[in-house]
């Protein structure tokens, strides 16, 4: 059977996933920092402290005082406005591993606010050592970190997050479908689909509603250890080789280390954002490897991030989707899942776009809009569930090899 063969199997069974209405409303739920009575009982503090200094103006050391703690309150209510708007911080623990990024005192925060109890520190081991069999556990899943240094494509360091179904322990002949998902772009990094996210809890949600067979999921790390640069996931030239880590380093080395099917159908790349980008683009550059693509907040142009490539045309246009997809061979099969939130209506125009061009070479697509939704973590993490079942119907309508 040939490639478009193939894509219409995949078409008669990739569908929109219908999900179980308390697995979606948890997905969409804000986490307690994310109220948005946190910033408006902050503002309002800070009216209330401006009332007092109007007040009592005659008073030179109120004024001071007043004037600082009115500044600090405002600031404290703009910063969580944006937060209840972008759903980046949803719990202490977020907020602890957000502060252990920075410098000094503010690590010393996160440390001191960290539980240490949802996610584990990474361990060094080389790609070719067995897994390293520590992480935390919840409800029967563990979570581990495979730190993967790959110097010799640039990658100084890479702490992986590999979420391992509850069972994985027990039954040792086992082997499981894997989902790689990649964070956002820049100040992105592995942790952020643990977190703002929210994977291991869509993931228990999913498999305790019997809505999902048991899957691993990686979050992997494409910062090249250094999260503020805006690589977009690519081979930058003179830089850091990220999809060639990803493909070359990172996959190979979970196949190694635990028991996945290892094989291109029973494997799935996704990511939001930037890492929506960078999925979409590898992931159509490594049909061999990745059956199944589930992104959020997609979008198929390097626009503001083209200067990571330094004019180099060839690379540009090797990495610009929107270009090469409406020609593109395919040599295999491939099924996606683009997610998008009605509020960012850019998004939505992108997502059908790339669906209509991926439809137009034979290829599956499903759009899934989330009313209401912007392009922020919130529509990332209301979306994740439907992501991880359309990657799941895929992994069941494919023979296992491995």
């Amino acid at each position: 059977m040939d490639g478009h063969g193939l894509a219409s199997v995949i078409h008669r069974a990739a569908h929109d996933p219908v999900l179980p209405g308390d697995v979606t409303a948890r997905a969409r739920d804000l986490g307690p920092l994310e109220s948005p009575l946190i910033w408006l009982a902050l503002a309002s503090g800070a009216v209330a402290v401006l009332a007092v200094v109007v007040a009592l103006w005659y008073r030179r050391r109120v004024r001071r005082w007043g004037f600082t703690a009115f500044a600090v309150l405002l600031l404290l209510a703009a910063v969580t406005a944006l937060n209840s708007y972008v759903g980046y911080v949803r719990t202490s623990d977020d907020l602890a591993r957000l502060l252990q990024r920075g410098p000094g005192v503010v690590n010393l925060a996160g440390h001191l606010l960290d539980d240490g109890q949802e996610t584990p520190e990474p361990s060094s081991a080389s790609p070719s050592a067995p897994h390293p069999g520590a992480g935390t556990a919840t409800a029967g899943q563990r979570i581990d970190v495979v730190n993967l240094p790959d110097p010799a494509h640039g990658v100084p360091s890479g702490s992986n997050y590999v979420i391992l179904p509850p069972g994985y322990d027990a039954d040792p002949a086992r082997r499981y479908p894997v989902v790689y998902l990649i964070h956002g772009y820049p100040f992105g990094g592995p942790r952020d689909w643990l977190t703002s996210g929210d994977a291991p809890g869509s993931l228990l949600a999913l498999q305790r509603a019997n809505v999902i067979a048991p899957m691993i999921v990686v979050s992997v790390d494409l910062t090249a250890g250094n999260p503020s640069t805006d690589w977009e996931c690519l081979n930058v030239p003179g830089g850091p080789q990220l999809e060639t880590y990803l493909t070359g380093t990172i996959v190979p080395a979970i196949d190694q280390r635990y028991r996945t099917l290892a094989d291109r159908t029973h494997r799935a790349l996704g990511g939001m954002s930037g890492g929506g980008f960078g999925a979409l683009n590898i992931g159509l550059h490594h049909l061999d490897e990745f059956a199944t693509l589930v992104i959020a907040l997609p979008y198929d142009d390097l626009n503001d991030s083209i200067g990571i490539l330094d004019g180099n045309q060839a690379a540009i246009a090797a990495n610009t989707p929107r270009r090469y997809l409406p020609s593109m061979k395919f040599t295999a099969p491939i099924s996606v899942m683009l997610t998008v939130g009605t509020g960012a209506p850019t998004d939505v125009t992108t997502a059908h776009r790339i669906a209509d061009a991926l439809r137009a070479r034979g290829q599956e697509a499903v759009v899934h809009a989330e009313r209401g939704f912007n392009h922020t973590w919130h529509t990332a993490r209301a979306t994740l569930p439907y992501l991880l079942a359309f990657a799941d119907q895929n992994f069941r309508t494919s023979p296992s090899t491995s």
